[in-house]
């Protein structure tokens, strides 16, 4: 019997947990795993808020794909098409010519890019919070903005430069907030020059409410929390433009900030626009609750999905409901997705996935936090540490746990760094003006 070939495009949360599984209950001589993903490692992203404060290190929130996946055949690279009526996917390695891949199984799992809207400026001076570049680059523009509020005359330099904004108030905009929040408060002490209300935190979202994934009582007891840190929350407000720099909102109030961090929402990776699949109208890959394809009451054999960018069935809600985007789904549909491919290639029928949200936990910076599990509440240290603790649990690989916990050891003894690395952004600027052009 020739060996099945399983293609999963995409080593996020689901791509990495399903390949990992499959290579774990699949024999050489029953499959081959094929993982193509762009970048060499997975982002564990709900580390990305501590990785960008300093309270771990960037590369412990990250997994590398062929120490994980070893099992596996990775290829560095991104899907341009997939053309699933002839089982083939054509594939642009980081370099070199185009090759295709063929498969009998596809998991189907880009994941999510922000979803933007077209607001004046944002381009050209927004970042996004999805990516470790992006938390290593707020990090170093955070504590790069501190230096510039110090060494200038200028108060209205000073007054743009210690001016963040977030935009979008769920779990990534408010932890992202909080942590870098706590992490200048905390260089501030080495800025004789600053005074911690020299700086100005923004929070801009568009509903009534922050936090929607808990009860409405936990995100009052977060707004709270970030007002007694005296920031500022704007709620049932929309950013309009931010051309130049200067911030302007639905509510007629108009500022200049040099950080303008976009948290609003995600959408389905483009990579499935180069697909064959059915979407949905929010443009998600559909699915039945088995995590397979499906035209409408048709199944697309071969084709599987979850995640961000699938519309999988919560059986355990309401009639019409799907499942969230969150880390919690992704997971455990990787395991029931891997399970289901190997059932399948055994010759027995897949089980449907059903997983009744545990909660949520949120960490509001250090020793601060906010946890709904299972209908019980927390707030404060208690909340800080589950978030920590299930985190911790849930990032692959022993490797990891331990430098994590490792990290987290460190700094109860030792200070946060709270320098900024700024020369990584373009590290051949120095090196490029001292070599003269050969002419």
């Amino acid at each position: 019997m020739n060996p099945k070939r399983i293609l999963v495009v995409g080593a996020g949360h689901v791509g990495l947990y399903a390949a990992l599984r499959l290579s774990k209950k699949l024999s050489p001589r029953e499959a081959e795993v094929v993982v193509v993903d762009p970048q060499p490692h997975m982002t564990y992203q709900p580390f990305l808020p501590e990785a960008a404060a300093g309270n771990i290190s960037p590369r412990h929130s990250v997994v590398p794909l062929r120490r994980e996946l070893r099992r596996c055949k990775v290829v560095a690279g991104a899907v341009t098409r997939v053309d699933h009526a002839n089982q083939t996917a054509t594939v642009q390695p980081i370099t070199g010519p185009v090759r295709e891949i063929r498969y009998d199984h596809i998991v189907m799992a880009p994941g999510s890019v922000s979803r933007t809207l077209p607001i004046p400026g944002l381009h050209e001076h927004g970042i996004g919070f999805k990516t470790i570049g992006e938390a290593i680059y707020l990090r170093n523009h955070v504590l790069d903005r501190l230096d510039v509020g110090a060494a200038t005359t200028d108060p209205e330099v000073r007054r743009s430069a210690l001016t963040f904004v977030f935009v979008g108030g769920g779990y990534a905009g408010i932890e992202a907030l909080a942590e870098m929040e706590d992490m200048a408060r905390d260089a501030l002490k080495y800025y004789p020059e600053l005074k911690p209300e020299d700086m100005r935190w923004v929070l801009v979202e568009a509903t009534q409410r922050v936090l929607p994934e808990v009860d409405r009582d936990m995100g009052a007891y977060t707004v709270q929390q970030l007002l007694k840190r005296k920031m500022d929350i704007r709620l049932d407000t929309r950013l309009e433009s931010c051309v130049d720099g200067v911030v302007k909102l639905s509510d007629g109030d108009s500022f200049r900030a040099d950080t303008i961090v976009w948290t609003a929402g995600v959408k389905p990776s483009p990579v499935l626009d180069a697909t064959d699949f059915p979407r949905d109208e929010r443009r998600r890959v559909t699915c039945n609750p088995r995590l397979q394809v499906v035209d409408g009451d048709r199944v697309v054999e071969g084709a599987w999905s979850a995640g961000d960018c699938a519309a999988v069935p919560d059986l355990t809600g309401p009639p019409g409901a799907y499942c969230s985007p969150s880390a919690q789904h992704a997971v455990r549909q990787a395991a029931r997705m891997a399970d289901n491919i190997v059932a399948v290639i055994h010759g027995r029928e897949p089980v449907n996935y059903r997983h009744k949200h545990a909660g949520s936990v949120a960490s509001l910076g250090l020793h601060k936090g906010v946890a709904q599990v299972y209908g019980i509440k927390m707030t404060g240290w208690p909340a800080w540490f589950m978030h920590r603790t299930y985190h911790m649990s849930r990032i692959p690989s022993f490797n990891r746990k331990v430098r994590v916990v490792v990290d987290w050891t460190l700094a109860f003894f030792l200070k946060r760094e709270v320098v900024a690395l700024a020369q990584l952004h373009d590290p051949r600027e120095e090196f490029v003006e001292a070599t003269p052009p050969v002419r």
